[in-house]
């Protein structure tokens, strides 16, 4: 027997999309009184990139076209209502039309925020793209504009400046339509054509699915529908590949019973390709999907407070082409009354709660942000870390925890940083704290790691053991992190012409050698795991981007001493 229903809720929530009217362009005259705005978000400053603007800028000449204006600043560290404002701010000096650049990485969703609110404050815009970028700007106009006019230029880190121009070149007919089309051949080239979504989802915000609840012998089949469920997520790229527990209405309103906040309560605004804002009812599908209890909601919502934080960056954070995850790390007793694993194999398989939170992380990001990997996201190999990361700190170190040192021993805490995988630390033999600690130092950064250019926090997670040694040593957490923001450096020669642009404090231009960390108050130190000689370190994203920690708090705002205080009542 086989019946129909409706009651999955679509974890991308309603999508009510724009289409942006474009600006009426000028024709020549108009463009020659000028002036024509250049804005560059940084990205032509390496490589052989600022060739395209001044590639253009000859065509232009060649048309008589001469009245520029230039900006240069980093959209890095804006969220959407920064990067509007800026938008303003350039309309103000009344260009004839703009053109942006770069959309090649990590920047390109908020540069592409910026040019369509440069379009939509009435200047002609077109936005010069470069692989990965270009389908990550493509997807953040669809969800956010519904049109713009792009210019995707084939060019990488090693084009020659030749090839650069005659990249300008072949695409030279696009650029001149951008800027002075009818309104026809307008409208034909900001068309972004992206695959995702099209149809937008069901205004009721729900999923029509057929399921098999009766197996051919009659009997009640265990499982019904979740290969369907699972297939259909898949289908419409908001899993993340492995089985869905499809979000009916009965379950995601059991996630309820363990959360007091309102269901439309906003925890991050603007996220991702989809510009959408994440809610409460946001997290809970994911929740249900992921295989979450109820009693993970607290955890859950008091990360997503975290992870918007706006030091987080996490506008950027969600589509970055670093394979990191979002760490989740919770400190405190709610830690195990929630289930929440921090001992032996900690940050493996096997532990249902940190699986499972850390997915949820995951699943949110993915079908409300729409940062959907291979079509929205810059990750150019991803990793393991996002799928899930997370854990909980061991009550039993010899030094406070997180919660202890932020607030108190009954406030649990959860700690969030987007980062690497674990690297793992091997040290059996040492039998002193000094040699031992040597082996982290050694351990905390590569020439390829964020930190080598982007001086930022990082985490070392110590066994018990290893933890034990430094201890018996008098090693505290301060001396540690002395240690570590004193001695892991490279060589400043090393790390000029190479890796990425670097982002450092003003006053480390003239260091050598370049320390990883801006400072000691940098280092986490957290103890976990089981016995034994495999510590590890965790690096950092850091661009733009801090580690958060927020305490797990009631509605009121008090600290919540049990997770049994999230239970509705009635």
């Amino acid at each position: 027997m086989e019946f129909s229903f409706s009651s999955l809720i679509d974890p991308r929530g309603a999508q009510p999309r724009r289409r942006i009217d474009l600006a009426p362009r000028p024709d020549i005259a108009l463009l020659k009184k000028g002036p024509i705005l250049f804005y560059d978000n940084t990205k032509l400053g390496f490589c052989n990139y600022s060739q395209a603007f001044i590639r253009i800028k000859e065509r232009l000449r060649e048309l008589g076209v001469n009245n520029f204006i230039d900006y240069r600043e980093t959209v890095r560290g804006k969220d959407s209502e920064a990067l509007r404002a800026y938008a303003a701010m350039l309309a103000k000096k009344k260009p004839a039309a703009a053109i942006t650049a770069l959309g090649d990485m990590g920047t390109s969703p908020a540069t592409a925020i910026l040019s369509i609110a440069l379009e939509e404050e009435g200047i002609p815009t077109l936005y010069v793209t470069a692989p990965p970028g270009h389908d990550l700007v493509r997807a953040t106009v669809h969800y956010r504009a519904g049109r713009l006019c792009l210019c995707p230029l084939d060019i990488y880190q090693a084009s020659s400046a030749e090839e650069v121009r005659a990249q300008v070149d072949t695409q030279w007919n696009r650029i001149w339509t951008a800027l002075t089309g009818s309104p026809q051949d307008v409208a034909a080239v900001a068309a972004p054509r992206f695959a995702l979504d099209n149809p937008p989802p069901a205004e009721d915000s729900r999923l029509r699915l057929e399921r098999k609840v009766f197996a051919d012998n009659g009997e009640l089949e265990a499982g019904a529908g979740v290969e369907e469920a699972t297939d259909l997520f898949n289908e419409l790229h908001i899993g993340d590949g492995l089985p869905i527990v499809p979000p009916t209405e009965r379950r995601v309103e059991a996630m309820f019973s363990h959360c007091p906040f309102p269901r439309d309560m906003i925890l991050a605004r603007r996220v991702g390709p989809s510009g959408r804002d994440i809610t409460v009812m946001d997290i809970a599908t994911a929740a249900v999907a992921a295989g979450c209890k109820p009693l993970h909601m607290p955890i859950l919502i008091t990360a997503f407070k975290a992870l918007a934080h706006p030091a987080y960056n996490f506008l950027q954070s969600v589509t970055t082409s670093h394979p990191g995850g979002n760490m989740i790390l919770v400190s405190g007793p709610l830690a195990k009354e929630a289930g929440i694993h921090s001992g032996q194999g900690c940050l493996g398989p096997g532990f249902p709660a940190n699986a499972v939170i850390g997915r949820a992380v995951n699943l949110v990001l993915i079908a409300a942000t729409r940062s959907v990997p291979g079509y929205a996201d810059l990750s150019c190999f991803s990793s393991q870390a996002e799928f899930t990361y997370c854990f909980a700190e061991s009550e039993e170190g010899p030094w406070k925890t997180i919660n202890q040192e932020r607030f108190d021993a009954a406030t649990t805490s959860v700690y969030v940083l987007k980062a690497e995988p674990p690297h793992d630390i091997i040290d059996f033999l040492s039998v002193t704290g000094g040699d031992l600690l040597d082996t982290f130092l050694d351990s905390c950064t590569t020439l390829g790691s964020n930190n080598s250019y982007i001086p930022g926090p990082l985490l070392l997670l110590l066994t018990p053991d290893h933890a034990k040694l430094l201890h018996r040593d008098g090693y505290d957490k301060e001396r540690i992190r002395n240690a570590v923001h004193t001695l892991v450096h490279h060589p400043a020669p090393m790390v000029r012409g190479r890796g990425l642009v670097p982002v450092r404090p003003a006053n480390f231009a003239a260091r050598h050698p370049m320390p990883v960390t801006r400072g000691p108050h940098d280092v986490e130190i957290v103890v976990a795991g089981g016995r034994g000689g495999h510590s590890c370190v965790i690096l950092p994203w850091a661009l733009h981007s801090e580690g958060i920690v927020e305490a797990v708090r009631l509605p009121d705002g008090s600290a919540a001493q049990s997770l049994e205080q999230f239970r509705r009542q009635g």
